[in-house]
């Protein structure tokens, strides 16, 4: 079925085609008008969530598991290349694509499931900003999730302020996540030889059971779901020509915007294995895999003041990134599969009212162990979701009655599909895994 523009059904309408491209502008200057979109959704792969396999993976295998991450982002940058072309080309987001293109009964089923990621997603950032309190603050866990509602009232004051405020609030985040683990990277003194020497695979993580784990935990949360509906819709922020010329040149800046993104991405996730490798590794302390035991443990190891703080701090910046862009991936699947338009304090409520109480529930019942067990179980819910979202993603961008002139190539067709069933098929079997 071939989808139809609606140009009065525009993605995200308040902030649609807000922000000019210069048309006969420099390189950098039209690369500098398509910066930010890329930044937004990079968040999503440095979120509290994937923290604690990272964490793991540096402390049980030393530095062997960099390759992990790297293939983990490189399946990325192809997944989110797709999103953003799909929304350049269409002019609609994923969750509208999938709204025009299948029954209503599938489509409300898809809208459930995606529901259901966002709230997962919310809640490892719930959890995330509430461990980050504590361990900065002393704060109870439980009044840190308390703590985390208040932020509905900053995103609502700065939503306010335009797109490109939100996006450079973003920007800032990252960049002090960015400061706070080269901070650790600096302290921790890691084997640089031995970081170039594990970019290419070693042959012992398929060999080795334990290591093949914690690998496919790695791999198995990279992309997620609401990330995908996310991008297709904040790149139509730029108000390019809707030609084929425009299009191209939107695509083209679009993807270096979004690769350059998650190459910081890379960094950050590699820098929190690098950390626990150089740090817990080689010092006995190869069972950790836990945020708390991790920030203990940071200044008594490295001998050094201020290493716990500055990750508490980047935990902190993490959780609130991820809680901002996961707010907008929740209004773009309720207005693109149901167009139900709710007033931006209403949605951002209720989509923090949906993490709050059970991640309060936790925290009361069962304190620390609790949180950590949610964390686990969130992320095992958004790989329930992420077969939904990339499957009909790779079958539109792929689909010539769609796409136009702007179809995949065979090679990108195939490479789309291996990636899209690898990721399911290990996302399958952390499933499988942690359930059974």
């Amino acid at each position: 079925m071939k989808i139809e523009n609606n140009d009065t059904n525009h993605s995200l309408p308040e902030v649609y085609a807000s922000i000019n491209v210069p048309k006969n502008g420099s390189f950098w200057r039209k690369l500098w008008a398509y910066t930010g979109p890329g930044l937004m959704v990079a968040v999503g792969y440095m979120d509290p969530g994937n923290w604690a396999t990272d964490i793991a993976g540096g402390a049980k295998f030393g530095y062997t598991l960099i390759s992990v991450i790297l293939i983990s982002n490189l399946f990325a940058m192809l997944l989110q290349h797709l999103s953003l072309k799909l929304g350049i080309v269409l002019g609609q987001d994923l969750a509208q694509a999938c709204k025009n293109a299948y029954s209503k009964p599938t489509a409300i089923i898809l809208w459930i499931l995606c529901e259901i990621a966002i709230a997962a997603c919310d809640l490892a950032e719930v959890i995330g900003s509430a461990i980050a309190l504590n361990l900065l603050f002393g704060l109870p866990l439980t009044v840190g999730v308390i703590i985390t509602v208040l932020d509905v009232l900053v995103l609502l004051y700065f939503q306010g302020k335009g797109f490109r405020t939100l996006e450079s609030i973003v920007g800032s985040l990252i960049f002090m996540i960015f400061c706070c683990f080269a901070y650790e990277i600096v302290v921790s003194q890691p084997s640089v030889s031995q970081i170039f020497g594990n970019l290419l695979p070693k042959p012992e993580i398929i060999t080795n059971p334990a290591m093949l784990y914690v690998a496919i935990g790695i791999l198995g949360a990279t992309v997620m779901p609401h990330n995908l509906y996310l991008h297709s819709s904040i790149v139509q922020t730029r108000n390019f020509e809707k030609n084929s010329e425009g299009k191209r040149s939107a695509i083209y800046f679009a993807t270096i915007d979004s690769t350059l993104s998650l190459s910081l991405a890379f960094f950050i996730n590699a820098a929190i294995l690098i950390m626990a490798a150089a740090t817990f590794h080689h010092s006995g302390n190869q069972n950790v895999a836990d945020i708390h035991d991790a920030y203990h443990l940071l200044d008594p190891v490295l001998g050094v003041k201020f290493a716990g703080i500055f990750f508490a701090v980047a935990l902190l910046a993490s959780g609130q990134n991820s809680t901002l862009t996961g707010t907008l991936a929740g209004q773009i699947v309720m207005e693109g599969f149901l167009n139900i338009r709710l007033k931006p304090w209403l949605r951002r409520l209720i989509t923090r009212l949906v993490a709050v109480i059970p991640a309060l529930v936790v925290t009361v019942l069962y304190g620390e162990q609790g949180t950590g067990e949610l964390l686990v179980l969130s992320q095992v819910i958004l790989s329930l979701q992420l077969s939904f979202a990339v499957v009909p993603l790779v079958m539109f961008t792929s689909d010539k009655l769609k796409m136009g002139e702007f179809v995949n190539s065979n090679l990108l067709k195939i490479t789309s599909w291996i990636i899209a069933v690898i990721i399911i098929s290990l996302n399958g079997y952390l499933l499988w895994d942690t359930l059974f």
